[in-house]
This record gives structure tokens, C-alpha cells and sequence, in this order.
């Protein structure tokens, strides 16, 4: 029997998957990720972490077919990462630094990107042939995937729609990359989370709001399903950004599904019932029927999509 391993990095915890080659998933665990002085101890972790699981299953490294690993931040097919803020990782070649260390064929990927990958084979884009997968958390994220394969472009940011620009006036809110006026500084869960915050300030009217005892997206959802009409605002120009944002994405991808996934599509039906729409309405008349649904793995789609990059890895 063949092995792989589904490495996913985040910059809180690494989740981390065996799986056989036939598709099992024989164990799954974490660890804490470990930024400082500059992420170093971040590869032999998981090095580490590699040897002790292959001695608990009697494995030889021989039968691993490969690694694959997904990283918060912009990978190349050739494994060049170029900077990992979260990480606090600079430049340098992924694939020859962990196969070093591990001895493996290693192949990674964008986080974003190999959730994407996860959600097209084993979850909610089960049988579409091009799937673009929309992550709705902290930040806005984006993968595309074409016949198995990632869309990485030529500098490993292939399909950042959260990077898109939804606000072009001059005071438009700046975002972490540095550019003014970005989808996700408008319709991520942070965002909802500040601009809620900011409606209380500026408007007077009574809400369900000002009884949290933490203004955030959770919140923001739970109110307007009470009948909170300020909730209900706030949801309302949150779902014409996606669907803005969403449409200019297909525009240039046309893809047959879309897929949802994040913190934010554990709203379900609401989210989709409210970005359908929207979508239409800004939507290219060719691309209106563009199919939705919401993702499928929940946490563990890192994991399963860099399982398939390892197989790729061959």
C-alpha cells in the first residue's frame, strides 16, 4: 500500500493528514505553528511531525508517494514561495527546503487554492469539471480549479479575488496589501464585523446589535434572522459586494459551479439565497445560471486538497 501526506499551514496551527493512496484517510492531527524568528522552526516541525507518524504506522518513508502542502501566501508551480506574512516567511524554494528535510517529492500550493482543489474532488464540487471556490473568513479568498488542475498564474496569485476593487473613491478603505478599496475590506467577516461597529456609531435607530456583547459577523447574521432591520442593511450590502465581486471573477473564468466555503457559509441557505441575486444582477448575461452550492469539508478541505497535490507530486 502507497501513502501521502496533506500538509495545510496555517498561522495559528499546521493540520496534517496520512492518507493511502487509494484516497483513506488513515489519521489526522495538528500542531501549533511556530512564526517567530522568522517562521525556522516551522519546516522541521513538520519534518518531525512526518517521522513520528510513519513510526506509529510501521511505514517506510519508501512508500510515500509524496507531500503535498498548502502555505498562506503566493506559491509558484516551481515551489517558490514569495513572502508569507503570517509566517513571517521571505523567498525561498518550499519544495527544496521540506524535501530536504524530509526526504520526500513534495509539491505545494496557496492555501486558498489547494482548499479549492479539497472541495473539487471530494466536496461540494463533486463532479464539475471547472469549480471556482469563494473562502468567506477573516479575508476573502479565492482558487480556481480546471480538469483537476490549480490555477496558480505566473506569480502564484492566480484567482486573489478578495484583491479585487469594489471601491474606487479616494478615501476608500485601505487593505492589508496596501492597495485602497479591496472586496475583502468590505465583505469579509472582519469587515462585517467593523462596519456593524460603524453603523452603531453613526445611526441612532434601536437594533438587537447594541445587546451583543461582541459586534461581529456571527452576530451581524443572527441578528437580521430576528428581524433586525439595521442586521438586515448591513447583510444587504454585504451580499451586492459578493455578488459584484463574484461576478467579476466569472467574467474571466467562467466557471461551471461556484462553490462557498469559510467561516461565513456556515450561514448556508442565507448566504446563497443572498448573493444569488445580487450575482444576476451584475453578472454577464452568458454566465447568469452559473451554478452555487456550499463547501463540503469544512476544516479538513487543506488537508484533502493537498493529499491530491501529493499525489501529483509523483
Amino acid at each position: 500500500m502507497g501513502y501521502a501526506f496533506g500538509v495545510d499551514v496555517g498561522g495559528t496551527s499546521v493540520k496534517l493528514g496520512f492518507f493511502s493512496t487509494e484516497g483513506r484517510l488513515v489519521e489526522k492531527w495538528e500542531i501549533p505553528t511556530r512564526p517567530e524568528h522568522g517562521g525556522e522552526a516551522i519546516l522541521p516541525d513538520i519534518a518531525a511531525q512526518i517521522d513520528g507518524c510513519l513510526t506509529r504506522h510501521d511505514a517506510d518513508h519508501s512508500a510515500v508517494v509524496g507531500l503535498g502542502i498548502g502555505v498562506p501566501g503566493p506559491v509558484d508551480d516551481d515551489g517558490n514561495v514569495n513572502r508569507c506574512v503570517n509566517l513571517n516567511w521571505g523567498v525561498f524554494n518550499l519544495h527544496k527546503a521540506l524535501g530536504a528535510l524530509t526526504g520526500l517529492r513534495i509539491k505545494a500550493g496557496n492555501d486558498a487554492n489547494v482548499a479549492a482543489l479539497g472541495e473539487y474532488y471530494d466536496g461540494g464540487g463533486r463532479g464539475a469539471r471547472s469549480m471556482l471556490m469563494v473562502t468567506l473568513g477573516t479575508g476573502i479568498g479565492g482558487g480556481f480549479v480546471w480538469n483537476g488542475s490549480i490555477l496558480n498564474g505566473a506569480h502564484g496569485v492566480g484567482c486573489e479575488i478578495g484583491h479585487l476593487t469594489v471601491d474606487r473613491s479616494p478615501d476608500a478603505q485601505i487593505c492589508t496589501c496596501g492597495k485602497r478599496g479591496c472586496a475583502e475590506q468590505y465583505a469579509s467577516a472582519r469587515a462585517l464585523g467593523r462596519l456593524a461597529e460603524q453603523k452603531l456609531r453613526a445611526d441612532s435607530r434601536p437594533s438587537l446589535l447594541r445587546q451583543e456583547e461582541e459586534v461581529s459577523s456571527r452576530t451581524v447574521f443572527s441578528c437580521a434572522a430576528r428581524g433586525d432591520r439595521l442586521a438586515k442593511e448591513l447583510l444587504d450590502e454585504l451580499f451586492d459586494v459578493l455578488g459584484l465581486t463574484i461576478a467579476d471573477a466569472c467574467c474571466m473564468l467562467d466557471p461551471e459551479l461556484v462553490v462557498l466555503g469559510g467561516g461565513m457559509s456556515g450561514a448556508g441557505r442565507v448566504l446563497l439565497d443572498g448573493i444569488l441575486p445580487r450575482f444576476r444582477h451584475h453578472m454577464f448575461h452568458a454566465c447568469k445560471d452559473t451554478r452555487f452550492a456550499l463547501a463540503e469539508l469544512g476544516n479538513d478541505a487543506g488537508i484533502w486538497g493537498c493529499y491530491h497535490l501529493a499525489l501529483q507530486a509523483q
